[in-house]
């Protein structure tokens, strides 16, 4: 399962930045052969992608192109002829759990864990039976395409419907949400204030689009020294009285409240939540 608090794009086309991007501290580098590649080097991006994949193991993860698309068609033929393929692919522009059922019968049993992207209001609308599909390990929120789609700012405000929306899905389907990358590069309390507010209302990671974004995501997303030592005495005391509510520094510890705190020592090991 998906357990890291950060991802980095890398554009597949600028080969020569992987090795900063590995070095950014995120949890993941995603090696980008959508949005951050022009047509025309599409098929240089890709190979890239690939022998980097190949040469480096862990770490990398690859964004290929909406399977609905041509390139995205050339993006699963290639994967298919590949030795090695990457542990996480994440898929653009889902709408339905079908593209991810075309990409898991062409890559068979190699295909990696999937990570589908919801960037337009049909696929929210299917939003849980695509975070349900058991190849996915994790969702991501496309909000860049989702606010062109509603024809409003890429903000908190008009996006928080439809964070709300997938937090529910992915709660059900019991698979972390990724948000969307902050895209205002030099304001950094912004950054802070919307990773905050994003772990508020149940969201587990974010991505960023540049390698100075890592550090902020990373203490936002991760769990702190004081909320793990709160944790880990809280399921002491509860397991002392045998699983029962019982009052603790003023609070009643119940069931339902144990389940949080088991969720944050499962992040701080690097776990996901399950």
């Amino acid at each position: 399962m998906f357990a890291a608090s950060s991802l980095l794009f890398v554009p597949g086309s600028r080969p020569d930045r992987f090795a900063k991007a590995a070095a950014a501290g995120a949890g993941l580098v995603v090696i980008d052969l959508e949005d951050a590649v022009g047509p025309a080097d599409k098929e240089s991006a890709r190979a890239a992608a690939l022998q980097q994949v190949a040469e480096a193991g862990e770490g990398f993860a690859i964004r290929i192109n909406a399977v609905t698309t041509a390139a995205g068609i050339r993006d699963l033929a290639a994967l298919t002829e590949a030795d090695v393929l990457p542990a996480i692919l994440m898929v653009p522009m889902v709408e339905t759990a079908t593209e991810l059922d075309i990409v898991a019968s062409a890559l068979g049993d190699r295909c990696p864990q999937l990570i589908p992207l919801i960037e337009t209001p049909r696929g929210l609308r299917s939003a849980l039976a695509i975070v349900s599909h058991p190849q996915v390990c994790a969702l991501m929120f496309g909000g860049a395409d989702f606010s062109g789609e509603l024809r409003v700012a890429v903000s908190w405000e008009p996006l928080l419907a439809a964070r709300q929306q997938l937090v529910l899905a992915c709660a059900e389907a019991r698979k972390p949400l990724i948000d969307v990358p902050f895209i205002h590069l030099d304001d950094d309390a912004g950054l802070e204030r919307e990773c905050e507010a994003a772990r508020a209302i149940g969201i587990s990671a974010k991505a960023a689009i540049h390698p100075r974004q890592v550090p902020a995501i990373e203490a936002a997303f991760s769990p702190t020294e004081a909320e793990i030592a709160e944790a880990e005495e809280a399921l002491r005391v509860y397991e002392e009285t045998g699983g029962k509510a019982v009052r603790h520094k003023g609070r009643m510890l119940e069931a339902p409240m144990i389940k949080t705190y088991r969720a944050v020592i499962a992040r701080s090991k690097g776990q996901a939540n399950a």
